[in-house]
């Protein structure tokens, strides 16, 4: 398999160097896989194309194994058990920010959650968003650090 969808390859949605460090077969199954299609669909593609410049994917597919060492929650939506979500960092490539694939999506798109993770009150470093077909909560968070560890507050605008 070769494209997700139109501009996700397979490879790029489970790529992980940290998989690769320790050998963990990062490898969806047919029904995650279902699940990862349907986040590009809906969310990745619009996105993509409204703003017609790439955009990198830090992380989307885990496999348990991979999300145990990275220490991700254990209900993850990175799993893909019933939703699927991804993390996008637009300033990798310098054509636009993060905040504005951030306000994108919260204005335009459906989605279950939608994290400013960290950053500041201008930019988030990157931007958590999931996806779960016909149950989408809207939930709209901001992920914060206190004290090493991370907690997740409703979104305000600053």
């Amino acid at each position: 398999m070769l494209n997700i969808s139109e501009h996700i390859t397979y490879s790029e949605a489970t790529r992980s160097d940290t998989a690769k460090k320790f050998g963990i077969k990062n490898i969806p199954d047919d029904s995650q896989l279902h699940r990862m299609k349907l986040l590009a669909e809906n969310v990745f593609e619009p996105v993509r194309n409204y703003f017609k410049v790439p955009i990198f994917i830090s992380s989307f597919f885990r496999s348990a194994k991979l999300n145990k060492v990275l220490k991700g929650a254990v209900n993850s939506e990175h799993l893909a058990l019933d939703g699927a979500a991804m993390d996008l960092d637009a300033q990798l490539f310098g054509k636009l920010t993060n905040k504005q694939i951030f306000n994108y999506i919260r204005n335009n798109l459906d989605f279950n959650q939608l994290i400013w993770e960290f950053g500041n009150s201008v930019e988030p470093d990157w931007v958590h968003v999931s996806y779960n077909e016909g149950k989408n909560k809207k939930e709209v968070l901001r992920a914060i650090s206190m004290n090493g560890i991370t907690r997740y507050k409703k979104f305000e605008d600053v």
